[in-house]
Formats: C-alpha cells, structure tokens, sequence
C-alpha cells in the first residue's frame, strides 16, 4: 500500500492574488467514515470523476493511503446517502522543480480558507518554498480536510 508523505502550509493571500493561475479542478468530496485515525471519502472531480480513497494515518506527515475509481452515479448516491460531512474546494496545481503544489481554494463553509501541499518522497526531502506559501499548518489538525467536513473554517 503506498504511503503519502504531505506537507501543508497556509497561503499568502496578498501573493496568491497576484499569482497567475491555471485552469482549477472543482472537487467536492465527503466522509464515509472518519474514525480515530482511518477515514474514507468519496471525491467528485469536475463532476466527471469519482474515486473512492481510503486512508490510515500513522503520524502527522505520513498515511497509508488507498484509491479505487468508482461510476459517477454510485459515488454521488454515497456522497448523499452516507457522507458525514463534505467540502467543496478548486484545486490549483503549480510546478515547481520536480514537485507539484497542489493549492486547495475553499468554498461553502471553509470559504476565506487557502492551503498549499506537497507531497514529498521522504519526510526529510528538501524543496524550496515559493514566496506565496505562507505558515507551516502539517501539525493543525484543524486543517485536515476531515475536520474541515465537520468543523468548518467559518465556525472557528
């Protein structure tokens, strides 16, 4: 099974507004199931694709992670019938060296909320930070897209 290691950081917004953008994947997706340290959750991309992942963490920068494709239909079926909770964000990616920022634009009840990731190859992996990545949040269990399906950015 292969392990994510992720960093995520917050995004400077007087930077990120002057950045040039490329075109941003719509993504909705919710929790089947989020439970101590294992969660699963159904994820819309475009409307046009679903995937099913499941994941276990182990600490703060590393998870087990599993993904599956699923038939669009079954997975918004699960979305509504079973999910927890969801959140809907676009996805905004931005190469940099050999590695890809993924840059998370909340809406609904996260709206304000910007947040950068990277996924590293071990968790001592060096890589330069561009000047709009802003805070360190890996350690904020606040900004785990779990717990933002549930507690939402706007009820802070």
């Amino acid at each position: 099974m292969p392990t994510e290691i992720e960093r995520k950081f917050l995004v400077r917004k007087e930077h990120w507004d002057l950045l040039q953008k490329p075109l941003p994947k719509h993504i909705v997706q919710g929790y089947l199931f989020n439970v101590g340290h294992k969660s699963c959750r159904i994820r819309i991309v475009n409307q046009s694709k679903a995937i099913l992942n499941i994941k276990q963490e182990i600490d703060a920068l590393h998870r087990n992670e599993f993904e599956v494709q699923l038939p669009l239909e079954e997975a918004r079926n699960l979305l509504e019938i079973m999910a927890e909770g969801y959140i809907e964000k676009k996805r905004y990616e931005f190469p940099e060296g050999r590695f890809i920022w993924e840059v998370d634009v909340f809406g609904g009840n996260n709206e304000g909320l910007v947040v950068a990731e990277i996924e590293l190859g071990h968790a001592d992996e060096n890589y330069e930070k561009p000047d709009w990545i802003g805070e360190e949040v890996t350690h904020d269990n606040r900004y785990l897209n779990t717990n933002l399906a549930i507690r939402p950015f706007k009820n802070w």
